[in-house]
């Protein structure tokens, strides 16, 4: 299997398969390429419906030619444990984050939330986070308090009284119901904008229904959340002994 970076006729078999209908996998079957491989070169070049093989090769080689700054000494990769293999482990983090932030999610934020989630503990520091990552303790406590404020980390302290940060197996369902929060904010928002406007207006009706089917979809986010946290946590009953 090769391997190095896409070339430039690759990335146009890229586009030329997403536009066939193909997936990931049967495009990285043609070329001879790791699954993986083709999912993070689309993803972070405008996802399926807006990948261009001649802007996704210029983006790649502005990447290459920017310089990074050098990881302090000392610097090394977290140790793997279950017998992990560390390349296959770095590929998939950095895999992980950017499928994350095709969701919408900003870079230092995702890359914050792969760290945690990809830990067999679920639990860091910020010093921790900030030797993993290489960044500065201020991109982590920004990131940190934009995902509390998604309901996607929670604090607490350790028994050496240093604070960490936790994220569990109520992760999405946590976040789930605070997209289902926003939404109906704006909902709220909307209908009284109905009233500001006049309900016999054009753009009062347009904001009714605007209200509607937010609402619609807040409603049936939540109870969707809450459904699947019901089955998906239900222990199943012991076997007969």
């Amino acid at each position: 299997m090769p391997g190095g970076r896409l070339t430039q006729q690759e990335r146009q078999q890229i586009a030329l398969g997403l536009a066939d209908g193909l997936a990931y996998a049967e495009i990285a079957r043609r070329l001879d390429r790791p699954t993986s491989t083709i999912t993070r070169e689309v993803m972070r070049n405008g996802g399926p419906a807006s990948y261009r093989a001649d802007l996704a090769h210029r983006a790649t080689e502005r990447r290459t030619h920017r310089r990074r700054p050098a990881a302090p000494r000392g610097a090394e990769a977290p140790p793997q444990t279950h017998g992990r293999d560390p390349e296959a482990m770095r590929e998939y983090e950095e895999l992980f984050t950017t499928v994350v932030m095709a969701s919408g999610m900003p870079t230092m934020m995702a890359r914050v939330l792969a760290c945690l989630t990809l830990t067999d503990s679920g639990s860091l520091t910020a010093s921790e986070l900030v030797q993993r990552l290489q960044v500065s303790p201020a991109s982590v406590s920004k990131a940190i308090a934009f995902l509390e404020g998604q309901g996607m980390v929670r604090r607490e302290r350790d028994d050496r009284r240093r604070e960490r940060y936790v994220v569990d197996d109520d992760v999405y369902y946590q976040a789930m119901m605070s997209s289902a929060r926003s939404i109906a904010q704006v909902v709220e928002i909307a209908r009284q904008g109905v009233g500001v406007l006049g309900r016999s207006t054009p753009a009062a009706a347009r904001l009714e229904n605007i209200a509607r089917f937010l609402d619609f979809v807040s409603e049936s986010t939540a109870r969707a959340a809450e459904q699947a946290r019901e089955i998906l946590h239900t222990k199943a009953p012991a076997p007969p002994t």
